[in-house]
Order: structure tokens, then C-alpha cells, then sequence
């Protein structure tokens, strides 16, 4: 830019945002029933990147376990997680349903966990994801959340976990 039109640029602000919104999201079935398994678990996945492309973002990685399903995305900053992650759930549970007859009961549990991700540890952590199956396979969904929680200093109340009582180990590390 000329000297000259970068004066008459002094003082005005930015046009523009500038984000990079990259969220680490859990969210279990409802009861943490063992329903996303096989042949589904891959078309769940698949379908869920889809849902995320369509609201705009991008998915960095999706895995989980029977129970429960881990997101890394990006996503945009026009839309509030809580209304991505409703589109995500109520989208997929009806996708579930038409495409597995059997599924008709799929649900997922109310809420999810939301981890702070610096966007230096999401390559690392997409790659987590793709192992997710090997290195989470003998720990059930409960003690890797509420570890997860604890791990990023999120703040919670028990009582409204719906995973039941906390192991002793990680109750004395809060």
C-alpha cells in the first residue's frame, strides 16, 4: 500500500473477525448404551462430518467409543456451539433412525463436554482421535470424561454429571 493511502487508513478499525475456533466436543448415548458399533459407528461418523461441513465448519477428526463419540472441529464463529451441537444430535438421532430401522430407540444423553483445544495441539489431538479406539478401549466413558474435566481445569457439579459417583482417585484430585 502507497504511503499515501495507508495514511488515510490511520485510526479506522478492523473490518473484519479473525477466528480459529477449534473445539474438542464429547457427547455420550443416551444411558450410555453400546449402540454405535460396526458398520454404523463408520456411517455415524461419516454422516456427522457431513452435518458440520453443512453448518459451516470443518471436521478435523471424529472417533469414540460404543458409548460415546469425541469432535474435533472447527468451527464458525456466527453459530453458538449449543446450537451446532443440537443440530448435530437431533440430525444424526433422525439419521440413525431412517437408516437403521433397528436404531429406532438411538438417543443422544442430554449436554456434552466442551475441552479448550489451542490450535498448536489440534493436529496432535486429531491424530489422538484417530487411536481413540486403541488407547480409551479398557476405561469406560465416565472415567475418561470426567478425567478429561479435570485435566482442563473445567469447573463441575456432580450432581449433574449423569454418569454416576466420581472414583475415588480423581473425587481427590478436584
Amino acid at each position: 500500500m502507497t504511503k499515501a493511502r495507508n495514511r488515510g487508513r490511520q485510526g479506522k478499525r478492523m473490518g473484519q473477525s479473525y477466528t480459529n475456533l477449534i473445539y474438542h466436543i464429547v457427547f455420550a448415548t443416551k444411558n450410555r448404551q453400546q449402540l454405535i458399533t460396526g458398520e454404523r459407528k463408520t456411517r455415524l461418523y461419516e454422516y456427522l462430518g457431513g452435518v458440520i461441513r453443512n453448518l459451516g465448519g470443518i471436521s478435523l477428526g471424529i472417533n469414540g467409543m460404543d458409548d460415546h463419540t469425541h469432535v474435533l472441529a472447527k468451527l464458525r464463529p456466527d453459530k453458538a456451539l449449543s446450537d451446532v451441537l443440537r443440530d448435530l444430535k437431533a440430525n444424526s438421532s433422525g439419521w440413525m433412525h431412517d437408516v437403521f430401522p433397528d436404531m429406532s430407540d438411538f438417543a443422544w444423553q442430554r449436554g456434552y463436554g466442551r475441552l479448550p483445544l489451542a490450535h498448536r495441539r489440534s493436529k496432535g489431538c486429531s491424530g489422538t482421535l484417530r487411536n481413540k479406539r486403541c488407547i480409551i478401549s479398557k476405561r469406560d466413558f465416565r472415567s475418561e470424561f470426567v478425567e478429561l474435566l479435570v485435566k482442563n481445569g473445567v469447573e463441575f457439579d456432580e450432581r449433574y454429571l449423569e454418569v454416576g459417583p466420581l472414583p475415588p482417585a480423581i473425587a481427590g484430585s478436584r
